[in-house]
């Protein structure tokens, strides 16, 4: 692997990795924790073999526990459940429509502006009062 393209000038060429670097494990291109990653893989192959033995020896019929608290709580998580597809056939169509928050806020949005705009038209808010007022002392 290159260690880098650009460098200052007083340095050498690029040094890449040989296969006997990338054998004996001094290559860049493994993490220094790597080491640590392998000895913990063989580990738990280690400790999985033993109860895959102690599972033979015993009755071997008990169901896997897990860990934590997944045994315990099961989530069902809504963006991973896959729609059901539904046929133009099975469509039910007096079925009302559920819609979204934003979608039902800004629905009373307009409809209180509406509303507004009546009540301006006939004159019966405070604002439009005032307008007539200040039109009639002007007259």
């Amino acid at each position: 692997m290159g260690r880098g393209k650009f460098k200052g000038k007083p340095t050498g060429c690029r040094q890449f990795s040989t296969l006997e670097q990338m054998m004996a494990g001094n290559s860049a291109s493994r993490p220094r924790t790597f080491k640590k990653e392998e000895a913990e893989l063989e580990e738990e192959e280690r400790s999985e073999e033993q109860l895959e033995e102690e599972s033979e020896d015993g009755a071997g019929a008990g169901a896997e526990k897990q860990k934590g608290t997944l045994g315990i709580i099961q989530v069902d998580n809504p963006n991973l459940a896959k729609p059901e597809n539904v046929k133009a056939r099975d469509i039910d169509m007096e079925k009302t429509i559920e819609l979204s928050r934003r979608e039902r806020e800004e629905i009373e949005r307009q409809k209180a502006c509406e509303r507004y705009m009546r009540l301006q038209e006939q004159g019966k808010t405070e604002q439009i009062r005032k307008v007539l007022e200040r039109l009639a002392l002007i007259r």
